[in-house]
């Protein structure tokens, strides 16, 4: 067997990705799938859609290489994580679609809860904040608002999963209903001490025991696929949140180690070791991973909008055809001439957590062009990562001496450098940027022996280039001030969702 597998389910496509023991890609293959907007703020997937999208590329991406089920030692699985889907256990239908992490339609359900005092008691059992973006608010709201659903799910024939869970049940055929610690752990459900599920959550969110997966750790051999679906049966050896996988696949396993992944949004993780750690500047605490029985936990700061802001300018806006167009219209001028856009398109996460913020552009005169909106875009993707780092150094005490970066837009060189020079610190690209991917490669061969030991993986990891910060300190300041400023124009601007 000369290969694993990975699946990198992603909020717009599902892609997947093969690789050699060398950690080397062999072949890619990707497809998009429908977003759903119901109503503003609201985000929704066609489950079934998101599962023959990642069995379609799968399929594909096996014929490119001319590999058979039998040349794959293990699958492994990242996903996209809190987006909530409940099941029939016996047909295997969702019950209604996939309530999608960017969603904000439980964000006065979430007020309700802090005003009734329970802030504290939650994220102490489960590392994370009230919020919409997780799990435990949008499956009271499928038990609650899809008829019959909780009476259905209080006889036991209902199943409730992260996606990871969903690929599980279908790859297998229903036998596995079954998630990993990491995913677990951003369903607001799970107690961050023990990783099991927390029985004083579970009756405030009033979910019943019955809907929930087992919790397993991310590399473990979860089963074997279909013989059908692929030709013959091949193992599940792993599977994280998309995050936790970078996180893995970045080899950010010492403690005060960081990366950032540049996808639909910027998730920015630092491991913390093997005890978990409170926030008190409104970061997330949340598993790392667990390997070979050891338990990891990381600080997380989560900026809900970042690629997408480029997805709205090709397709919302028209002002580029295809997404890679965005750098060579950026660097054609120098500035963006005064403009600040804050992508608050679904509210605004770490470490602001206000879900009724929106898009904002300041800044705008007659002379503004199409390029210095596209800079701007940019620009703004940078000023929010910076605002998590600032509060990750402040939270952990640590100082950061470089970070790791993965994820489509850290192959855009502008944005790189202009990261690396609002940071004040380096911005290290690996040469193989689709470290979600190969976390979950890692993870799965792990499970059964195709690389031994974490050791062994860690030689695979290569620096492609470093990103020297070169903008003067002043500067810097200066122009992180006006971004306060644009940032503050666009808070609590949708008290009624």
């Amino acid at each position: 067997m000369s290969v694993v597998l990975a699946f990198d389910q992603g909020t717009t496509s599902s892609r997947a990705i093969v690789f050699d023991h060398s950690g080397a890609i062999l072949g890619v293959a990707q497809q998009e799938f429908t977003q759903h907007y119901p109503q503003p703020g609201w985000v929704e997937h066609d489950a079934n859609e998101i599962w023959q999208s990642q069995l379609d590329v799968a399929r594909r991406v096996l014929a490119q290489c001319d590999l058979s089920a039998t040349d794959v030692a293990s699958i492994g699985i990242a996903n996209q994580r809190e987006t909530t889907l409940l099941w029939d256990r016996a047909t295997g239908e969702p019950i209604h679609h996939a309530i999608v992490w960017q969603d904000r339609r439980t964000a006065p359900y979430c007020d309700s809860l802090h005003a009734a005092g329970h802030t504290e008691i939650v994220q102490q059992k489960s590392g994370l904040l009230i919020d919409s973006y997780f799990c435990a608010t949008k499956l009271h709201w499928l038990l609650e608002n899809v008829p019959g659903a909780r009476q259905r799910a209080e006889r036991g024939e209902l199943a409730f999963g992260t996606i990871d869970s969903w690929l599980f049940w279908k790859l297998t055929g229903g036998r596995v209903h079954a998630t990993d610690v990491t995913n677990a752990s951003r369903t607001m459900l799970l107690n961050i001490e023990s990783c099991q599920w927390d029985d004083d959550l579970l009756s405030l969110f009033n979910v019943p025991r019955s809907v929930l997966p087992e919790v397993l750790p991310s590399s473990h051999l979860y089963g074997e696929t279909d013989a059908e679906l692929f030709g013959s049966p091949i193992k599940i050896g792993g599977a994280a949140g998309d995050q936790q996988s970078a996180l893995f696949g970045q080899n950010c396993t010492r403690h005060g180690m960081a990366k950032n992944t540049f996808g639909t949004g910027c998730f920015m993780l630092m491991n913390i070791g093997d005890k978990p750690k409170v926030s008190t500047c409104k970061l997330l605490t949340t598993v790392a991973c667990n390997v070979g029985g050891r338990r990891e936990y990381a600080l997380e700061g989560s900026v809900f909008i970042a690629g997408a802001v480029v997805q709205w300018l090709r397709d919302g806006l028209g002002i580029i055809d295809d997404s890679a167009e965005i750098e060579s219209l950026a660097a054609s001028v120098p500035d963006s001439d005064g403009v600040y856009m804050v992508p608050a398109f679904a509210g605004l996460g770490a470490p602001h957590w206000d879900s009724f913020a929106r898009g904002t552009i300041v800044g705008i005169t007659r002379g503004t062009k199409r390029a210095h909106l596209a800079r701007a875009a940019l620009e703004g993707i940078a000023y929010q990562v910076a605002d998590v780092l600032d509060a990750m150094r402040q939270d952990s005490g640590i100082p950061i001496a470089e970070l790791r970066v993965d994820g489509g837009a850290s192959a855009n060189d502008l944005l790189m450098q202009f990261q690396a020079d609002i940071l004040q610190v380096p911005v290290v690209r690996p040469k193989v940027i689709e470290t979600t991917a190969l976390g979950a490669a890692y993870l799965a061969g792990l499970a059964v022996g195709f690389w031994n030991d974490v050791s062994e993986i860690a030689d695979v990891w290569q620096t492609d280039r470093v990103f020297q910060p070169s903008m003067p300190a002043d500067e810097v300041a200066r122009r992180r001030a006006r971004w306060a400023e644009a940032l503050q124009r666009s808070l609590a601007w949708e008290p009624n969702l």
